[in-house]
């Protein structure tokens, strides 16, 4: 599993592969129409970022004669929130609910200091 979330975690560390996910969000584009909204870009270079977000199993790719479609796959997603997302923003809820516990506490206590 490790393995697998490193290649997430790598795919979405470059912002051209987070960039092509963002054009996925709507729905499924060629790699043509992929090619056109990075003019910065080689064909190649695109085919290689795809090749790297498929690799890691955010794009799937289905061939229909010579056009090939890439979609959004946000399982991986979800399975980096799971693991790493989701426990940590637990710490930081429950460290918040303790500070302001804290705080108001002490706030408290000063009102009854100041009667």
């Amino acid at each position: 599993m490790d393995d697998a979330l490193d290649a997430v975690f790598k795919a979405l560390a470059d912002p051209t592969r987070r960039r092509i996910l963002d054009l996925l969000k709507p729905g499924p584009k060629t790699t043509g129409q992929l090619c056109g909204a990075f003019a910065e870009l080689s064909r190649f270079a695109v085919m290689k970022h795809l090749g790297i977000l498929a690799d890691a199993g955010l794009v799937l790719v289905r061939r229909e004669g010579r056009q090939r479609f890439n979609y959004l796959n946000t399982v991986p997603i979800r399975q980096v929130y799971e693991r790493w997302m989701g426990p940590y923003a637990e710490l930081w809820s429950s460290s918040l609910l303790r500070l302001k516990d804290h705080v108001e506490r002490d706030l408290h206590r000063d009102d009854n200091d100041g009667k």
